[in-house]
Order: C-alpha cells, then sequence, then structure tokens
C-alpha cells in the first residue's frame, strides 16, 4: 500500500522552504529533494553516503526508521561498539559511561558484511520457528477453550441429571408415604365410620325411648309400666355395658396420624452443604514446540569472556610411565592433531613429553640442559619454549 505521508526536504526546509524529498540519506539521516541530492553527492564528506529513495525508507518497519546512527546523548557519529554492554557509541561515550570497559572494537568491524552473515539467517530461523510455535500455542489455546466449553456443558448436564435423580427420588419416596398415609388414615376412618354408626343407631333407640317414656308413665297399665320398665333397664344396661366395653377395649381413644421424617432426608438438609465440587486439574504441557538455539550464536557481537566466566573441564587424563612420575609440568600445550605436549622441567633440565589423543605417553621429543618457564604452539612441527637463561 502506498504511503500517504509526504515527505519534504531537510535542507530546504532548514532555508524556510517546503520541496518534497525523493531520497533519504541514511548517514546523515535527512530527506534530499533532486537538487539537494546532487549537491550531497557532489561534497567530499557525503559523496559516499548511503541513499535509499523515500518509498523505500517507509518500507523499513517503524521501529528501525527510529534508529539512530548518532549518539542521542552526545548528538556524535557512532563510531564504536561495546561488546560488555552490546550497544554502539561515540567517541564521547568512552569517557562519560564507558571507562571501564574493556571490550571497544570498531563500529565498522561490527557492522561488516552483517547482512550477508550467517546470524541473519540464523535470526530469520528463530523467527519462523518462534512464529510457529505461537501459531501452535495459540492453536492449542483455542482447542483448549473449546475443550473447556465442552467440558463446561457436560458438567452442567451431569448436574441436571443428578438432580433430575433426586428429583424423580423424592418423587417416589413422597408418592409412597403419600399412599401409604391414604391407607392407614382410610382404614382409621373406616373403623371409626363403623364404631359410629352402631353407636347412632344404639343412640336412635335411646332417643326413642326416651320420647316413649313420657306416653308409657302417662297412659300405662301398672303391668304394661312394669314390663316397659324392664325392658328400658335392659335397654340402657346393655347400652351402658357397650360403652364401657368400647372404653376398656380402647375403640375410643383417640388415635392421630402423625409423620416422621426420615433422619437420613432431614440430614441432607444439615450434613450436605453443596451439590459438588468444581475442580482444576493440571497436567503437563505436552505440545512439541521447535527447540530454540542453545549451543549456537545468540548475538550478532560475541564478547569476550572475563576469566571469571570461564569454566574449566576435565578434556583428558594423561598416562604417566612409572618411571616418570615425579615430573614437574610447567606448561601443556594441546596440538591440532590432538595430541598433547607437556614440558618437563626439573630446574636444571626440561623435557618436552609427546602424548598420544587418549593420553598415553608416546616419546620424549627433545631435551633441553636448562630449566625452562612455558611453551607455546608456533605451525606445524615447530614449538616455542622458553627457557632459563644461563649464569
Amino acid at each position: 500500500m502506498a504511503s500517504l505521508v509526504t515527505d519534504y526536504c531537510t535542507l530546504c526546509n532548514d532555508d524556510g522552504t517546503s520541496t518534497e524529498a525523493v531520497r533519504w540519506c541514511v548517514e546523515c539521516e535527512v530527506f534530499l529533494c533532486t537538487d539537494c541530492e546532487k549537491h550531497h553527492k557532489k561534497l567530499r564528506i557525503s559523496k559516499v553516503h548511503n541513499t535509499m529513495s523515500t518509498k523505500d525508507y517507509h518500507n523499513l518497519p517503524k521501529f528501525m526508521q527510529e534508529i539512530s546512527s548518532q549518539c542521542r546523548d552526545h548528538k556524535k557519529k557512532y563510531e564504536l561498539y561495546c561488546s560488555f554492554h552490546a550497544c554502539p557509541c561515540c567517541v564521547m561515550c568512552i569517557t562519560d559511561k564507558h571507562q571501564k570497559c574493556q571490550e571497544m572494537k570498531p563500529l565498522s568491524d561490527i557492522l561488516k558484511q552483517v547482512k550477508s552473515s550467517a546470524s541473519v539467517q540464523l535470526f530469520e530461523k528463530d523467527l519462523k520457528d518462534v512464529k510457529e510455535n505461537l501459531e501452535e500455542i495459540i492453536k492449542h489455546l483455542n482447542s483448549r477453550i473449546n475443550t473447556s466449553n465442552s467440558q463446561k456443558t457436560k458438567a452442567a448436564e451431569q448436574i441436571r441429571s443428578m438432580r433430575k435423580s433426586i428429583d424423580d427420588f423424592l418423587d417416589k419416596l413422597e408418592q409412597e408415604i403419600l399412599d401409604d398415609l391414604d391407607s392407614k388414615q382410610s382404614k382409621l376412618k373406616s373403623k371409626m365410620n363403623t364404631l359410629l354408626q352402631q353407636l347412632k343407631t344404639q343412640a336412635n333407640q335411646i332417643s326413642q325411648l326416651q320420647s316413649e317414656f313420657s306416653k308409657m308413665t302417662q297412659y300405662a297399665t301398672e303391668l304394661q309400666m312394669y314390663v316397659g320398665l324392664r325392658e328400658i333397664e335392659k335397654t340402657t344396661s346393655e347400652a351402658a355395658k357397650h360403652l364401657e366395653d368400647l372404653k376398656s377395649g380402647g375403640q375410643l381413644d383417640e388415635v392421630n396420624l402423625e409423620l416422621t421424617i426420615s433422619s437420613e432426608l432431614q440430614s441432607i438438609l444439615k450434613d450436605v452443604k453443596s451439590f459438588g465440587d468444581i475442580n482444576i486439574n493440571t497436567s503437563p504441557f505436552t505440545l512439541q514446540l521447535k527447540a530454540g538455539r542453545k549451543d549456537q550464536a545468540q548475538y550478532l557481537v560475541h564478547a569476550t569472556p572475563t576469566i571469571e566466566q570461564i569454566k574449566p573441564s576435565l578434556l583428558r587424563q594423561l598416562t604417566i610411565p612409572q618411571d616418570m612420575k615425579n615430573i614437574n609440568i610447567k606448561a601443556c600445550t594441546i596440538l591440532p592433531d590432538g595430541k598433547y605436549l607437556i614440558l618437563d622441567d626439573d630446574f636444571v633440565t626440561s623435557n618436552l613429553l609427546l602424548f598420544s589423543n587418549d593420553g598415553m605417553f608416546m616419546r620424549e621429543v627433545v631435551k633441553f640442559t636448562r630449566g625452562s618457564y612455558d611453551s607455546c604452539f608456533v605451525r606445524t612441527n615447530t614449538v616455542a619454549v622458553a627457557l632459563v637463561k644461563n649464569r
């Protein structure tokens, strides 16, 4: 997409005019119009400067457009590179912030062929791998979200299913106890109705005798009165005895329907605190990501390690012959072919001893009649030895 921004010549703008720019000077960091570019190319100080079209300039990522070749603190051009702080420096930075820094290198050496260096391909691969890893993780997380939604739906269905099972079970228990209540109340009611009918019949008989008693006393003869009283006595005695039998037999006792709720059912309200638990279980991340580089260069500039950063490790154990156990090793040199050269010194004489790649003694290379200080490999078949000066 073409840029809608119009760039104006920096030099013309300094003179108070607005001229559309066509080039960008990478060194001076200014926009140039056609005329200013011609003058720019003629000046000795700027004729070798790299320039690019304004279109190419705007094709640069935004963060790269903001990278300056001049120090923001001192307004000087970057000329050096501090390996310790991994940053470019101007000459003023050395006395300002980098007085104790030992690894200062010319910036031109650092930037030499940087675009064609292996690091560019490595970083490009890093970006590709990281992007693919991010895409895989995003895909994985989206999948996990979908899985989580499915798990939520399944859990909700289980909750509703359990609720329905509980409701159905309670409905069944409720119906059973209601049926039992209806059955027992019906039997009780039937017994009381039967007794009630019997008592009503007796009450009607007594009521009839009561209504006839006054007539009997008024109109009956003495004989009729005597016999009638005997019948009344018999009827009342039988009625009284029947009532007494009902009382003594418990048939007149109060019979009440009482409900006792199951203690197990009541405990639900007391003991059950929740419908269940929602737990989040974590399992290890198993997605295979592309591994980042560990044993390859991660930086464009390698910082030389300090003595504190150097960690020694055992490379090989040398087997010393039995008759050479008292040697005094002054120096050890690893040759290009992997063999080992040992400088043995007894303060009077010195020996160069050769050991094989696997640490076995091979032979004595040369013997000196003086003591020695050190030795080093110079080139193939050449070793330098520092000897003690003759007195």
